[in-house]
């Protein structure tokens, strides 16, 4: 027989089987109705065969009923079951009504139900312990007590070491453990089952309300990638298209051929940005390629990574940016120092905005003689990006747009540099942005090259 369970703990709660349905209970009633008419079968042939024909009519049949129809309450009450049928079997015994099979087949059902059922582990092993040494005490005491009595099982010699009447004891003693230890095994086995299932319908709740809450992130975090590609792309062309206007107002009238030239730069910019929220529009709609978030389902669209970008912007054109700024009026300059190297999806798109924004920022608040600079350093282990100007400090340290989406973020600075730090995150890199000691404002990012950015 099993000594103790382990604690019965899910989660750091103690767990309780719960009690089963009207079908269990519909199934232990059928059950207790079938033992009894084979026990009361069994009892018939008992008594043809000379087996208990001493004892009176009404006292089998009221053994046949404490024997068989507490198991109709088995899982309910699975103690006083037990109990019950264990008394009755002792009785029955003592006074010759019972039968030997179906009253040993409800009372392994009784103590197995204690295992399976009971709804505390001590009490359960407290009835169980109590009923196993009953049984064998009173197994002792009636071998013990037939041993003095000759004419009990004559046959069987009394004398030597290990005479018959002992083997026969023995052979009861070796019975009684694999049946009340089977009992006892079977039961706790019941109840682990069940617990383990509880435990995994547990863990299969938690996964989906885990999922679910994957699910909601993910359509937050794809909101958040789109209105910050968003931003970008309107801030950026509004921003030169508004300069190219202001330069054509002035020079319409003077100076045609310039004025034309304001204009078609404000065309190319107007198209490359409809082109930009048309692949934006794409990925709120789940266009496939994109591999983006399905914000109705929220669920995963196409084979490429949350992160990817419906625009083509890279760290390679960063000098059309530049050349396009220089268009537009900002006199730019570009460096590249070092070899470059192809770097992930992430710090691609990353640097090319960050360096969209920094010089749309410059546009709009360093003031209309300010230059600008930027550098692209590539390291051994990572890449960074620089851009400076000359503009005035008192506006340029803002860097807020002053549009209807242009609050200020906690730490005091605009959506635009909010952008600019979230991206840099995303790409595990630093950000370092602030006010120069000589005038203008420095905007600088450090992304992380991964082992095989670094080789190639």
């Amino acid at each position: 027989m099993s000594a103790t369970l382990e604690p019965s703990v899910i989660d750091g709660v103690e767990w309780v089987r719960p009690r089963p349905g009207r079908r269990a209970f519909r199934n232990d009633l059928v059950l207790a109705a079938v033992l009894a008419v084979a026990s009361a079968g069994s009892v018939v042939l008992y008594r043809i065969a000379g087996i208990g024909d001493d004892a009176p009519w009404w006292g089998s049949a009221l053994w046949v009923l404490g024997m068989t129809a507490p198991l109709a309450v088995r899982r309910r009450w699975p103690e006083v079951v037990a109990i019950t049928a264990s008394a009755a079997f002792i009785i029955g015994a003592m006074t010759e009504t019972m039968e030997l099979l179906f009253s040993n087949i409800a009372l392994f059902i009784a103590i197995y139900s204690v295992g399976a059922w009971s709804r505390s582990r001590s009490r359960a092993n407290i009835v169980r312990t109590v009923i196993v040494v009953s049984m064998f005490a009173w197994l002792f005491w009636g071998l013990i007590t037939y041993s003095a009595m000759q004419d009990y099982l004559p046959n069987l010699g009394r004398e030597g070491l290990l005479s018959p009447y002992v083997a026969y004891g023995l052979i009861n003693v070796l019975t009684n453990l694999l049946y009340f230890g089977g009992a006892w095994y079977f039961g706790d086995a019941a109840y682990r089952s069940a617990r383990a299932r509880a435990e995994l319908e547990q863990r299969t709740a938690e996964l989906a309300a885990e999922r679910e809450r994957t699910r909601v992130q993910a359509v937050a975090l794809e909101r958040l990638r789109i209105a910050r590609e968003l931003h970008d792309v309107v801030a950026h062309h509004v921003s030169v298209i508004g300069v190219q206007a202001g330069a054509a107002r002035r020079v319409l009238a003077k100076d045609p051929d310039a004025a034309a030239a304001a204009l078609s730069s404000i065309e190319s910019s107007a198209r490359d940005a409809v082109d930009e929220l048309h692949g934006l529009l794409g990925t709120l709609r789940g266009d496939a390629d994109t591999g983006s978030i399905d914000l109705a389902t929220g669920r995963a669209v196409g084979d490429g990574p949350a992160t990817a970008s419906t625009s083509t912007r890279c760290i390679d054109r960063i000098d059309d940016l530049v050349a396009e700024s220089a268009t537009s009026g900002l006199p730019v300059t570009l460096a590249i120092v070092g070899e470059p190297r192809a770097v992930s999806a992430v710090v691609d798109l990353s640097a090319y905005r960050i360096a969209q924004e920094a010089l749309t920022n410059v546009r709009k608040h360093a003031g209309s003689a300010a230059t600008a600079e930027v550098r692209v350093r590539w390291d051994d282990d990572a890449v960074e990006l620089e851009v400076t100007n000359s503009g005035s400090a008192t506006r340029s340290t803002t860097g807020r747009s002053t549009g209807t989406a242009g609050r200020a973020d906690p730490a005091g600075g605009g959506l635009g540099l909010l952008g600019m730090r979230e991206r840099v995150a995303a790409a595990g890199g630093t950000l370092e942005t602030g006010p120069r000691a000589r005038g203008g404002y420095l905007v600088r990012a450090r992304f992380p090259l991964r082992r095989e950015e670094v080789r190639s």
